[in-house]
C-alpha cells in the first residue's frame, strides 16, 4: 500500500528540518516539503537540496510573490489596516497565502494532512489552521509542538541540534543571533532571545547589525529624496512616472525606504492566544505605501465613507492578525473597502528623510477639495454662506446647553 502523504510548511531552519525527519519516522509517511517564495531572497538558497537530504520525497518552492503583493498586500492596505496602531501585519498577511497553497498541493498530491512548525504559544499556529479550515475543512493538521511526545523528545534546542547532528541534518544554530526572524516581501520581524526583555534597546548602535532591510535613521542620507506615487482606485500603479505591477512597487519602495531608515517599529503587542509579546519590525516599503495611500484618500474620499471605513480598521486588522482572512466577515468588509476606493486616484508626492515619510503634495482629477469654497477670501461660487454657520452652531449646541443646565441645577441642589 502507498504511504500516507503529509505536506509540511518548510523553512529549512532547525525546527522544520527536525520536524521533517520526525514526521517521516513517527507517521511512516512521505513528507512533501513546501516553501512559499514570498520574498525571503537568499534564505531560499539550497533549500530544495537540503529538504531532500533531510528526507523529503518531494519539494515545492513556489514563487508566490506576485500573488502576495496583488491579492493580499494591496487589498489589506486599501483597508488602512494597522494592528494596535503600529503593526502593518507583515507576518500575519503572509499566512493565509501559505495555507492556501499548502492545501492546493495537498489536494494535487493526494495528501491527507498538512503540518507546520509553529509553536503552541504563538499566533502562527492559529493563522495557519483557521485559514486552512476555511478552505479545506476536511484536511487534517499536524502541529508537532502541540504534541506531548514531540515536546518530550525535544524539550530544548540542545536536543534538537543533537538530533539533527545524529541524523545528518545540516542546520545552522548559533548563539551569535539569539533571536528569530521572519522575512517576506512586506517586512521582516524579529522576536525572542534578548528581545524578550522590553527594556532592551533594539535601536542602540551596537545592535544595528540585526537589521537587514534598512539603515538606522542616523546613518541615512543627509538630504531628503522626493518621490511620486500614482494611484488608481486605491492601488499604487506607478512610481516616479514608471508603471509598475504590485510586486515591482513593493520591491522599489523597500529599496527606497531601507535607504532612508524608514519603517522600523518596536512594540509590545497582544497575541491572539492571550499573552503579550515584544516584536521589532522593519517595513520600509509598506510604511511609504501606507502613508501615501492615506494621503491620497484625504483628497479623494468622501468624509462619511472615510469615517465608516475607518471605524472598521480595528476589526479588519484583528481579523488579519488572528487568522480570519478567508472568513465571511473579512470578505464582506473587503467588499465595502473596495467600494470605498473607487475614486482614490491621483498622485502623491513624498519626501523620504532619516526615518520620516513627509507629505509634499497631492493632486487628483477627482479631487473633492475645492479651493474656491475652502478659501478664506471671498467665495466666488457662493456655495457657502458664513451666516449659515450661526444656526448650525446653535442647533449643535442645544443638547450641550441642556446637559450643562441639568448639571448646574444638580450642583445647586447638592
Amino acid at each position: 500500500m502507498a504511504k500516507e502523504k503529509i505536506v509540511l510548511a518548510y523553512s529549512g531552519g532547525l525546527d522544520t528540518s527536525v520536524i521533517l525527519k520526525w514526521l517521516k519516522e513517527t507517521y511512516d509517511a512521505e513528507i512533501i516539503a513546501f516553501t512559499a517564495d514570498i520574498g525571503q531572497k537568499e534564505e531560499l538558497d539550497g533549500l530544495e537540496e537540503k529538504a531532500l537530504a533531510t528526507g523529503a520525497s518531494k519539494v515545492y518552492i513556489d514563487d508566490l510573490r506576485e500573488e502576495f503583493a496583488k491579492d493580499f498586500i494591496y487589498p489589506m492596505f486599501q483597508s488602512g489596516a494597522l494592528y494596535e496602531g503600529q503593526y502593518l501585519l507583515g507576518t500575519s498577511i503572509a499566512r493565509p497565502l501559505i495555507a492556501k497553497r499548502m492545501v492546493e498541493i495537498a489536494r494535487a498530491e493526494g495528501a491527507t494532512a498538512i503540518a507546520h512548525g509553529a509553536t503552541g504559544k504563538g499566533n502562527d499556529q492559529v493563522r495557519f489552521e483557521l485559514n486552512a479550515a476555511a478552505i479545506a475543512p476536511d484536511i487534517e493538521v499536524i502541529a508537532p509542538w502541540r504534541l506531548s511526545e514531540f515536546r518530550d523528545r525535544f524539550p530544548g534546542r540542545a536536543e534538537m541540534i543533537a538530533y539533527a547532528e545524529a541524523n545528518g541534518i545540516p542546520v545552522t544554530a548559533s548563539a551569535a543571533k539569539p533571536y528569530s526572524m521572519d522575512r517576506n516581501l512586506l517586512h521582516i520581524s524579529y522576536e525572542s532571545g534578548m528581545l524578550e526583555d522590553p527594556w532592551f534597546d533594539a535601536s542602540a548602535p551596537e545592535n544595528k547589525e540585526m537589521y537587514l532591510l534598512s539603515v538606522s535613521p542616523e546613518d541615512a542620507p543627509d538630504q531628503p529624496e522626493v518621490i511620486e506615487l500614482e494611484f488608481e482606485q486605491g492601488n499604487c500603479v506607478a512610481l516616479n512616472g514608471e508603471s509598475l505591477d504590485p510586486l515591482g512597487v513593493m520591491e522599489k519602495l523597500n529599496e527606497l525606504g531601507g535607504k532612508h531608515g524608514i519603517g522600523r517599529v518596536d512594540m509590545v503587542e497582544n497575541r491572539f492566544v492571550g499573552m503579550k509579546s515584544r516584536g521589532v519590525y522593519e517595513t520600509p516599503g509598506g510604511t511609504i505605501l501606507f502613508t501615501a495611500h492615506r494621503k491620497m484618500e484625504s483628497l479623494t474620499m468622501d468624509r462619511e465613507v472615510m469615517s465608516l471605513r475607518d471605524s472598521l480598521i480595528s476589526r479588519y486588522s484583528n481579523l488579519v492578525y488572528n487568522g480570519f482572512w478567508f472568513a465571511p466577515e473579512r470578505l464582506a468588509l473587503q467588499a465595502l473597502v473596495t467600494e470605498s476606493q473607487r475614486n482614490v486616484s491621483g498622485t502623491v508626492r513624498l519626501k523620504l528623510y532619516k526615518g520620516n515619510v513627509i507629505a509634499a503634495g497631492v493632486k487628483s482629477p477627482v479631487s473633492l477639495y475645492n479651493p474656491e469654497i475652502a478659501t478664506m477670501e471671498a467665495d466666488p461660487t457662493q456655495a457657502y454662506d458664513q451666516g449659515d454657520a450661526t444656526g448650525f452652531i446653535r442647533l449643535n449646541a442645544l443638547r450641550l446647553k441642556v446637559s450643562a443646565g441639568v448639571e448646574q441645577e444638580q450642583g445647586r441642589r447638592n
